[in-house]
C-alpha cells in the first residue's frame, strides 16, 4: 500500500454488525485506516475492534459529511441496513426509509465529498424466486424481489449505479447469499438478539438458548424435501470486500456480484451438522412452507472469482457451524461472568 493510500481512511457504516465487524477486522489487521458509523441498534460497540466508532446513523447528512472530511475518507463500505424479512413485509415503509432513504443520502454525502470508492452490502433477495431454482443465479439473471427488503436493497443497487455513471465514484455491489459462521479466532461473532438466520438459530437451540428449531415446508422438489441454499462464512464473505476494495484501487471498473460458494446444503444437512458437532440432536419442529421461499437459492460464482480475484477459505458446511457453535458457547460463559459480577 502505498503512502497516499494510508493516507486516506475507509468509512464503514454498520461496522458494528454481524457482517460489518468481520470486515473491520480484516481492515484492521492488515493496517488499513477506518472509521466506523453505526447507530447500535443491531450492532455492538465491543465488536470493532479497530479504528474510530462514531454513535450515529448515515440518515445524518451534517455527521456524515463530517466524517468524511474530517477522516480523509476515499472510500465507504456500506452495511448499514434492516435485514429482516418478515419485519420488511409489515412495516415496509421502515426498510425503504434506513435502506433506501439513507443510502440515498450517504450518497449525495459522498457525491459532495469527492468519494472515490463505494462498496455496497446488497443481497440475493434482489432475485425474488429464479424461474428455475435448479439452477445457480448469475448476476444477469432479472430481478424481481418479493418483499421490501430485497426491493429496498435493490433501488439502492440503481441509485448507487446511476451515480457512478454520472460521476468519479466507482462501486463494487456483493450480493450476499446465505450468510453464516463466526470469527475462526472467536473474537467476535453475531450476536444479534432475536436473529432468525438458520445456522445462527440452530445453535443457539443445542446450546440451549431456544427450545426448538422450526423447519418451514418439508415437501419441496429437493432431495430431501428441505429448502436448499447457499451458506457462505462470514469471514470469507469479509474477505471478499477487501479484494472489491483492492480490485477498485486498481483501477477496476464498476460492477457487481453474487457472494456465494456455488454450492447448496440443504436445512437437513444443516441440523445433520449442528446435531453431529453437538453431540446430541436439537430439536426440530416441522411447519408448513412459508409464501416466497424457493426450493433452492444458490450463487454463481465464476465472476466474482475471476472479477475480484478472490478464493473463499471455509468453504464447509461443519466448519461454518463449527464456528457459530463456539460462539454460541463463548456468549453464554459471558453471560454467566456478567451474572456474576452482578
Amino acid at each position: 500500500m502505498s503512502a497516499n493510500q494510508s493516507a486516506k481512511s475507509i468509512l464503514v457504516t454498520g461496522g458494528a454488525g454481524y457482517i460489518g465487524s468481520h470486515v473491520v477486522k480484516l481492515l484492521g489487521e492488515r493496517g488499513e485506516q477506518i472509521v466506523v458509523l453505526d447507530d447500535l441498534s443491531t450492532g455492538n460497540r465491543d465488536a470493532v475492534l479497530h479504528g474510530t466508532l462514531v454513535e450515529g446513523n448515515t440518515a445524518d447528512s451534517e455527521l456524515v459529511t463530517q466524517l468524511l472530511a474530517e477522516h480523509n475518507v476515499d472510500t465507504v463500505m456500506h452495511f448499514a441496513a434492516h435485514t429482516i424479512v418478515p419485519e420488511s413485509v409489515t412495516d415496509p415503509l421502515k426498510y425503504y426509509r434506513n435502506n433506501t432513504a439513507a443510502t440515498r443520502n450517504l450518497l449525495e454525502c459522498c457525491q459532495q465529498a469527492g468519494i472515490s470508492n463505494f462498496i455496497f452490502s446488497s443481497t440475493a433477495a434482489t432475485y425474488g424466486i429464479p424461474e428455475d431454482a435448479s439452477k445457480p443465479c448469475s448476476e444477469t439473471l432479472p430481478t424481481a424481489p418479493i418483499n421490501p427488503y430485497g426491493m429496498s436493497k435493490l433501488m439502492s443497487e440503481h441509485m448507487l449505479q446511476d451515480l457512478s455513471a454520472a460521476c468519479d465514484m466507482k462501486h463494487v455491489i456483493l450480493r450476499y447469499f446465505n450468510v453464516a459462521g463466526c470469527d475462526p479466532d472467536g473474537v467476535i461473532g453475531q450476536s444479534t438478539k432475536n436473529a432468525t438466520l438458520l445456522i445462527k438459530v440452530a445453535s443457539e437451540v443445542a446450546v440451549g438458548k431456544r427450545e426448538s428449531l422450526y423447519v418451514f415446508g418439508t415437501d419441496y422438489p429437493t432431495e430431501d424435501g428441505t429448502g436448499v441454499r447457499d451458506y457462505i462464512h462470514v469471514s470469507d464473505l469479509a474477505s471478499a470486500h477487501l479484494s472489491a476494495l483492492d480490485y477498485l484501487r486498481e483501477g477496476g471498473k464498476s460492477t457487481l456480484v453474487n457472494c456465494g460458494y456455488g454450492q447448496g446444503y440443504s436445512v437437513r444437512q444443516v441440523i445433520d451438522s449442528v446435531s453431529k458437532l453437538n453431540g446430541e440432536p436439537i430439536n426440530v419442529i416441522e411447519e408448513p412452507r412459508r409464501a416466497g421461499d424457493p426450493p433452492a437459492l444458490i450463487a454463481a460464482v465464476d465472476k466474482i472469482r475471476k472479477t475480484l480475484d478472490w478464493t473463499p477459505k471455509y468453504n464447509d458446511l461443519d466448519v461454518i457451524v463449527k464456528t457459530s457453535l463456539a460462539w454460541e458457547h463463548t456468549l453464554l460463559e459471558r453471560e454467566k461472568k456478567s451474572e456474576r459480577a452482578a
